[in-house]
């Protein structure tokens, strides 16, 4: 095990040199690494945009007015068939997804029902969805009456269009901004995901995107005056549209469409040349400017209403024929709306009009604030855990110390070259990895001293060491590796980013705990040829510690039985401050302008636009207030006029540095999602744990990770921390966490099963617990102190994440060693369990080891 041949040492130098490259460009601006050669590696770590700030927004279509535009294409259809086809009908009528005709001369029945037929035709819709598809079928439920049903199938494919068509419509409009790396993805079956970096004006995008932009060239009718179509009925024909001035102004306008957007070619922003006002200039394509010009050919004299989104943008006058195909649009526009109006023309019209469902804004300060906090607590843990690794270990700390560092490059490395983002919960997961990295070098560090206690000479004890610790540095890391995987399938967001940076970080664990770290070992011992162990300046848990935890089971069992009661009862009857990700509403972070807010002044004015409950508090400093709004009940576009009220209403005093809005449909769906997520982890944790040791160690591991997760929910409701998204990270990660150390039990009291088969089964327990008492006391204290450094240093948005993981990491040290090993009693494990044939692998393979000196 301690030997390494030439070319082992050059692919594992080689992993570590690949790492640096890759790596090493996130410590050069975008121009100095342009400078540099082509084979390189140039990417960086994406930061997320709670790191450099912008807008992450989630629109849903809706399938409702999607099934009433194609009941009404359906309508109109029917009516342009029969009438071609010279067929008398009445009662034609639509509901729900039914289109219904009857034929009024019992003659032409047959006649009505071929023509009709086309209609019901399949189309395709692509070998990737399915081959062909039946949109409409035909029924005949009594004589002469006809019913053309809109199937479900057909409304799923045109959904799928629409979803589809609105991603590159928006992708069109925000391109034209001139922002860098947009994302614009569809997520599920009625939903589109745009996240903008960098963006400072949230209201501009939403604007941008949320208008539909669907324009029509109609003629104002001058027959009637729209004060007397107001009083009484508009003609036939006739509808009243209003223009978007304050107050409006309405038109009498004709339904019948001269031209639409369609035909548009291209628009674009500019200045008249008499009044200098900005305008909006367009041309037609071939099929555009023929109609166009025959329509003011016929029509000199009348103004024709140019409509946006049923609003009158403006209605000029024809003076003469506009044969051209090209025009100008007026309308008091500014140079940005002008702009505006001119992308969403060229981008085109969406097919459904989007509501916004959840939107989250970061100011470029509260980024740059961020990366700042995440950088120092990151400096401040790393330098916590290096310290403490060399009052552990001493020169062997030094070692683990060099793999850590090997560590946080790779991890940096892994996110680069997968292209990955980085946000602020990504931030905790390296610095809760730097803390968790740790574990495996002290495993292997504990089984050395241990088997050099036992006799064995230093050679032997560190090659067994690190044979001995493999499976257990394996198994624990799975553990957590699954609850990471789960975590990323189910999550979203930032606990996505989290989940990638705990991943990564579980493998180059792995790596450089298991292989680097032995390899710089092996080159130490084949150079100084130690007769002892180093050790390290202070020893936290002296040799010989023998505690007798068996003897106190069934206090601990009591005490943890009425604790986790007293926790589902608190749960229960108080209700636990659930965030806006899971009971919806609006939360606002603000920056005073001035030297200090006025908490008190900011809660009269928003009592005053009467939003419901209203919480006002500070958050950090002096300046920093966080705004909380109940959930509005009026549905999803309620929660965005939160927003549009409050900014109104504070924009001239305060910055906002964050706007978090999570409509009802969102809000359900993430607890749901959550509580999915922790259940799908324990399920697969079992079922490994199961497969790896035996049931009694599956169950008992669950109950103890149950537990576990119980009080930490418990610690929620007494403490008052507020319970989000980010908090469903963290319980998974306690899940994850809290196997990783019962694991490491286990793994002990399975080998002392095998060795010691008539050793009573309490005592068996004390022994595997005072042996693995180091490594649980070193992993813990390591975690904690990075996960202090967050605390303390990591910024206010972290806080109540870091809060419990903390208290999850204390009661998941305590659960196994209280809780695990004593259900082993409780489940009648006995020594004599496991395969004897394996015990003797076991025990035979102990003795082969491999003498550095004669390899």
């Amino acid at each position: 095990m301690l030997y390494f041949s030439p070319w082992k040492t050059a692919l594992i130098w080689l992993t570590v040199l690949v790492g640096v490259l890759f790596a090493a460009p996130n410590l050069f601006s975008n121009t100095t690494l342009q400078s540099f050669p082509g084979f390189l590696p140039h990417n960086k770590v994406a930061l997320g945009l709670d790191l450099q700030g912008g807008v992450h927004l989630q629109l849903k279509l809706d399938r409702k007015e999607l099934v009433d535009h194609r009941l009404e294409s359906v309508r109109d259809e029917v009516r342009r068939v029969l009438r071609e086809a010279g067929i008398g009908y009445t009662g034609l009528s639509g509901k729900g997804q039914k289109v219904t005709v009857r034929i009024r001369d019992a003659a032409d029945i047959e006649k009505a029902k071929k023509a009709l037929e086309p209609l019901t035709q399949t189309i395709s819709a692509g070998l990737l969805s399915g081959g062909v598809l039946q949109e409409v079928t035909l029924n005949e439920p009594e004589p002469g009456v006809f019913e053309m049903d809109i199937t479900d199938q057909g409304i799923d494919y045109r959904m799928s269009q629409a979803v589809s068509q609105t991603v590159e419509v928006i992708r069109g409009r925000i391109d034209q901004l001139g922002t860098t790396e947009p994302v614009i993805q569809r997520q599920g079956t009625d939903r589109v995901i745009v996240q903008v970096p960098g963006l400072n004006d949230p209201q501009r995008l939403k604007d941008l995107i949320g208008t539909t932009a669907r324009l029509t060239f109609q003629m104002v009718d001058t027959s009637m005056s729209v004060e007397d179509a107001l009083k009484g009925r508009p003609p036939a024909g006739d509808e009243i549209l209003y223009s978007q001035d304050d107050p409006p102004v309405p038109y009498l306008v004709e339904t019948r469409e001269i031209v639409t957007g369609e035909n548009l070619e291209d628009a674009q922003a500019g200045f008249d040349q008499r009044t200098n006002e900005p305008i909006v200039t367009f041309r037609f394509d071939g099929t555009g400017a023929q109609r166009f010009g025959r329509a003011t050919q016929e029509n000199v004299g009348r103004p024709f209403a140019i409509v946006l989104d049923n609003h009158v943008i403006s209605a000029p006058v024809i003076r003469e024929p506009i044969l051209g195909g090209s025009g100008q649009i007026s309308g008091s526009f500014t140079v940005e709306g002008a702009n505006d109006l001119a992308i969403l023309l060229r981008a085109g019209a969406l097919p459904l009009t989007p509501t916004f469902v959840e939107e989250r804004t970061v100011g470029p300060s509260l980024g740059a604030d961020s990366i700042a906090a995440g950088e120092f607590a990151g400096i401040i843990g790393a330098a916590l855990v290096v310290g403490f690794m060399f009052l552990a270990y001493g020169f062997l700390g030094f070692v683990a110390n060099i793999a850590l560092a090997a560590n946080v490059v790779l991890i940096i490395a892994a996110l680069s070259g997968l292209g990955a983002t980085l946000t602020l919960p990504g931030i905790a997961g390296i610095v809760l990895t730097i803390g968790m990295a740790v574990d495996s070098n002290v495993l292997i560090f504990e089984r050395i001293r241990e088997e050099r206690a036992s006799g064995r000479s230093v050679i032997q004890s560190i090659d067994i060491g690190f044979q001995r610790a493999l499976a257990t540095i394996v198994d624990a890391n799975l553990t957590t590796l699954i609850a990471a995987v789960i975590l990323f399938y189910l999550g979203s967001g930032p606990i996505r980013g989290f989940a990638v940076t705990l991943a990564i970080g579980i493998v180059t664990t792995v790596f450089t705990a298991f292989v680097f770290t032995r390899w710089m070992i092996a080159v130490w011992v084949r150079r100084q040829k130690p007769k002892e162990l180093p050790r390290g300046p202070v020893t936290f848990v002296p040799d010989g510690t023998r505690i007798v935890f068996m003897w106190l089971r069934r206090v601990t069992f009591t005490g943890s039985a009425v604790a986790v009661i007293a926790s589902m009862v608190l749960f229960g009857v108080f209700n636990m401050n659930l965030g806006i990700d899971f009971k919806g509403g609006s939360l606002i972070e603000v920056q005073a302008k001035a030297e200090k807010a006025d908490i008190g002044d900011i809660r009269s004015r928003l009592s005053d636009l009467n939003l419901g409950d209203v919480q006002v508090q500070g958050f950090g400093g002096d300046r920093n207030v966080l705004i909380r709004v109940e959930e509005q009940g009026g549905g999803e576009n309620a929660e965005q006029s939160v927003i549009t009220k409050v900014r109104g209403e504070l924009q001239s005093d305060y910055d906002f540095r964050r706007v978090e809005v999570v409509g009802p449909t969102v809000s359900g769906e993430l607890a749901q999602a959550g509580t999915i997520a922790v259940v799908a982890a324990l399920f697969a944790i079992l079922v490994y744990i199961w497969l790896r040791f035996e049931w009694q160690f599956a169950v008992g591991a669950i109950v103890a990770t149950t537990h576990d997760v119980l009080l930490t929910i418990g610690m929620y409701v007494v403490t008052g921390l507020e319970f989000n998204l980010s908090s469903i990270a963290a319980i998974l990660t306690i899940v994850g966490y809290s196997l990783n150390d019962t694991v490491v039990v286990y793994d002990r009291v399975r080998e002392n099963l095998r060795r010691y088969k008539k050793m009573p089964l309490p005592e068996l327990l004390d022994l595997s617990m005072n042996q693995t008492l180091p490594r649980t006391i070193l992993t813990s204290l390591t975690t904690v102190l990075a996960l202090i450094a967050l605390f303390f240093f990591g910024g206010e948005v972290l806080r109540s994440f870091v809060s419990a993981m903390i208290f999850g990491i204390v009661v998941g040290t305590y659960s196994s060693i209280f809780i695990a090993a004593p259900l082993l009693i409780l489940f009648r494990l006995r020594p004599g369990a496991l395969d004897r044939d394996e015990s003797e692998k076991q025990a035979t393979s102990g003795t082969k080891a491999v003498d550095l000196e004669t390899s």
